[in-house]
């Protein structure tokens, strides 16, 4: 078939899902060069020879070459790389699965979409179970070690604040309190660890629960550090506490193909409500015990 007998609004398609194809097909090979586990490389290599059969079926109506986007690749391999592959792999599915309305309305100009669809149909069952990936296997000691942080330093920085009404005595204060939660979240985790016989390594559970818990204090405490108003930094601080829960209520929404409105309400409440008690328990010890910090 020849370009010129489709249809515009049928060639514009076709071109999109052309190029989606071939960019998927480098994105897949790129992530098959770089995970070391042999039953998943082999998978993405097939998967992205797959991709690379699809893009020539639309090549067969389109009879023109098109270039990956070049940038997606880039972005999908960075994020493999600092959020695991599984979360890599999972996004670009759930924008494969928009991909599929595009076939659909395809079927009759292109027939070979019916197996396309069938193929992407096939990847999503394999990638369910494809990637034995260590950050999502302590992906729950990952969530305690932030969820306690975002609680209880949101929480503690609130109440502090209007106790003492000195951001250096509020840091400090911060400070000891946080780095004995970290210890208690790290010994937690790791006694847990121990006593379940599905967690391969308690030190790894350890580790990745205590690196969680002292990033998100430092994102919690940083605004105290650059802002001399102290108000100011704690209405920086409740937003910093947002944006890592909304980007972590992301991560898990992803991996997991649960809804991301559910979670990342639900830890917002139990934060924001934390911190508003902790407002009121300060202001309150303030008043009552007349503290006065010059």
């Amino acid at each position: 078939m020849e370009l010129k007998t489709l249809n515009p609004g049928t060639e514009k398609q076709i071109l999109k899902a052309q190029k989606n194809e071939i960019t998927e097909y480098f994105i897949y090979e790129r992530l098959s060069k770089t995970t070391k586990e042999s039953k998943n490389k082999r998978i993405l290599e097939q998967i992205a020879a797959d991709e690379l059969k699809h893009h020539d079926v639309c090549i067969n109506f389109t009879c023109q070459n098109v270039s990956p986007n070049r940038l997606k690749v880039g972005i999908y391999y960075l994020v493999s790389r600092i959020f695991g592959v599984t979360f890599s792999l999972k996004l670009m599915e759930r924008a494969e699965r928009r991909d599929h309305i595009n076939y659909s309305g395809l079927s009759e100009t292109m027939p070979g979409t019916i197996e396309i669809t069938r193929d992407e149909i096939k990847h999503e069952k394999q990638l369910l179970d494809l990637i034995d990936d260590e950050r999502l296997n302590y992906s729950s000691d990952i969530v305690r070690g932030m969820n306690v942080a975002i609680v209880e330093i949101t929480g503690t920085l609130a109440g502090l604040s209007f106790a003492f009404q000195n951001s250096s005595l509020v840091v400090g204060t911060v400070v000891i309190i946080g780095t004995i939660m970290s210890l208690s979240v790290m010994s937690t985790e790791y006694l847990a660890a121990k006593a379940d016989k599905n967690i391969a390594s308690p030190f790894k559970s350890l580790l990745y629960a205590g690196v969680a818990n002292l990033f998100t204090i430092f994102i919690l405490l940083l605004p105290y550090l650059l802002i001399r108003n102290i108000y100011v930094a704690l209405s920086v601080t409740i937003a910093a506490a947002m944006i890592v829960i909304f980007i972590f209520a992301f991560y898990i929404s992803v991996v997991k193909d649960i809804s991301i409105i559910k979670r990342f309400f639900e830890m917002s409440l139990i934060s924001l409500g934390i911190a508003a008690l902790a407002f009121g328990i300060g202001l309150l010890a303030r008043l009552i015990l007349r503290i006065e910090v010059i």
